[in-house]
């Protein structure tokens, strides 16, 4: 990509990677400008989400940006908060991120997803209001979904390594497939 094409991407909006019923619907903060340029979500080679995906045992090997569209056979989708792309996320305003909150409400409450995971514990504080939240489960219910506040997975969120988010996105994991198995999983015969 070159610079040109990058600022070029400023603003735009880029498709949500859903289906009804799902069992996590991850929510970035907004679409950086290499997502925007590419039409793939977390498309920034610095941002760790696919890595953190696969090694957290959502999916069975570490998709590329390019292959979102698989994402539904797990049981997984994405959106963001805020849709319009931007270099970084503090380039949004505080009246956009609770815009974001409600638009964000009104998209789960149709999807259905069992739980609604923002990445990025300050961008849910901000959309949501709850300025004390934490990383983890959260009390809140968002359209009938659980919600969890996630690491964010950008290359500079420095407080956070790839495997220490791996660890915290496993604990979701665990959480939205306890009753069955994640797709790709080889469940132990005879147990369950």
């Amino acid at each position: 990509m070159t610079p040109e094409e990058l600022l070029a991407a400023r603003d735009r909006i880029v498709p949500d990677v859903t289906a009804g019923g799902l069992r996590v619907l991850f929510c970035g903060i907004n679409p950086g400008l290499m997502t925007a340029a590419t039409g793939f979500h977390f498309a920034h080679p610095g941002n760790r989400f696919w890595p953190v995906l696969h090694l957290s045992g959502f999916t069975p090997r570490q998709l590329k940006p390019s292959e979102q569209s698989e994402l539904p056979g797990y049981g997984l989708g994405i959106t963001n908060v805020v849709a319009r792309a931007t270099a970084r996320a503090d380039e949004l305003s505080t009246a956009e991120f609770r815009e974001g909150g409600q638009l964000l409400t009104a998209k789960v409450t149709q999807l259905t997803p069992q739980w609604l995971a923002v990445v990025g514990v300050t961008a849910y504080r901000t959309a949501f209001g709850e300025r004390r939240a934490q990383i983890g489960p959260q009390e809140r219910r968002i359209g009938g979904a659980r919600v969890w506040a996630l690491p964010n997975p950008s290359g500079l969120n420095a407080h956070w390594t790839v495997r220490t988010m791996a660890d915290e996105y496993a604990l979701l994991r665990t959480a939205a497939f306890i009753d069955s198995p994640a797709p790709g999983d080889n469940p132990t015969p005879g147990a369950g």
